[in-house]
């Protein structure tokens, strides 16, 4: 009778486990697929960004396509977990400090925007009375106004700051099954912007005297757009 008794405790305990396996493989699925397309749709904002960067900075060489599309991609890894710490530690702060969000995107993109948008002006009004003024020899470069890594600071932490919010329906998660959301999602936008930025090269060559003002605008309206989106949305 123990032997049998062994027997069928051996046998529930594998069938226990082999649920258990099917189960956390069922939830790592749900993981990689739910994360995937948190990644897809945070990574839109930084994605214009990125094309906008490549407009303005044709010649980009490859390493700083890699660092400009790392440091989106980082941020919009790291912003998710910073959301799903203050869940688990200070969630009423959290939940009033969430209403800021757009407001410090919006500001962010209107000053980077800003910034760019006077550059250009200031470039193309230079260039035109360099070419009217037949005793200047040289005209200005036509490249676009290469963002310093300050600039691309900001531009990572206004792209991604709405993905505090994520920390809420990563919440359920352990930490590591949030760290690995967080890689997917970080990982899927440095791939997406690395996209923009080739894009915005092609299309830079074309356009590379009205690349800054260009890009200055669209990184307002992008600024509008996700204020618009948090505030009334």
């Amino acid at each position: 009778m123990s032997e049998i008794s062994d027997i069928s405790r051996f046998y529930y305990e594998e069938i226990k486990n082999r649920r258990l396996i099917k189960k956390e493989k069922r939830e790592m699925g749900d993981l990689v697929f739910g994360s995937t397309l948190l990644g897809l749709g945070l990574a839109m904002d930084a994605f214009s960004v990125s094309l906008t960067n490549g407009l303005c900075e044709p010649e980009m060489k490859m390493p700083r396509m890699f660092l400009m599309a790392g440091i989106f991609g980082g941020f919009q890894g790291i912003m998710p977990l910073i959301g799903w710490a203050c869940v688990h530690s200070i969630a009423k702060t959290f939940e009033a400090f969430r209403k800021f969000i757009p407001w410090i995107a919006l500001l962010l993109l209107l000053y980077i925007g800003g910034k760019m948008l006077k550059e250009g002006l200031e470039e193309d009004r230079s260039n035109r009375e360099n070419k009217a003024d037949p005793s200047c020899k040289e005209l200005r470069c036509e490249e676009g106004v290469k963002l310093t890594t300050a600039a691309l600071l900001l531009q990572g932490i206004a792209t991604s700051i709405d993905a505090l919010s994520v920390g809420f329906s990563i919440a359920g998660y352990g930490l590591i099954m949030a760290f690995t959301s967080a890689v997917i999602i970080g990982v899927i936008t440095l791939a997406i912007c690395f996209s923009g930025i080739a894009l915005g090269k092609r299309f830079g060559t074309r356009l590379a005297g009205k690349a800054t003002i260009f890009g200055g605008i669209i990184l307002i309206i992008i600024g509008i757009q996700i204020w618009v989106k948090g505030v009334f949305l």
